[in-house]
């Protein structure tokens, strides 16, 4: 698995978040964007799903620059905090206000506040459209290496 992650998430980038569209300027009847083929992507959901909160962090607001795992945290990176999760499992992000949708790897511990159910890098939140808000309803589908 650790072989594929740089290339999961640069896929993601490729493949995934160019297909969003902001509401309105599809036209397909505003369908924000399409399914993902994680089979390209090499890897599958396992049918673990939760829905809740979720808001996002950042080194400033992490207080440092590492992660639970050792990692340097980043800013822009494809990461998040998940308080069960093992490190390195890849997760589906969706936010439920715009259905905007991220691959993310955990590699933190959190969040640390009652109600939410994962923190995603400040990067990713931009991806999700909720930086303003600063929290959002959430589904986060748990995937796995084909």
């Amino acid at each position: 698995m650790t072989r594929l992650l740089p290339l999961c998430l640069a896929l993601n980038f490729l493949l995934i978040l160019p297909s969003c569209e902001s509401p309105g300027t599809s036209g397909s009847g505003g369908k924000v964007n399409a399914a993902p083929n994680f089979a390209r992507l090499g890897l599958r959901k396992t049918g673990q799903v939760s829905q809740g909160k979720m808001s996002y962090y950042s080194v400033k607001t992490n207080g440092g620059t590492r992660t639970a795992s050792g990692e340097r945290l980043s800013n822009s990176g494809m990461t998040a905090a998940h308080k069960t999760f093992p490190m390195g499992t890849m997760v589906e992000v969706t936010n439920l206000n715009n259905n905007r949708s991220a691959i993310v790897k955990i590699n933190d511990r959190g969040p640390y506040i009652h109600g939410r159910i994962i923190d995603v890098s400040i990067g990713v939140a931009g991806q999700l459209d909720f930086v303003s808000s600063g929290v959002a309803p959430c589904r986060v589908e748990v995937l796995k290496s084909l």
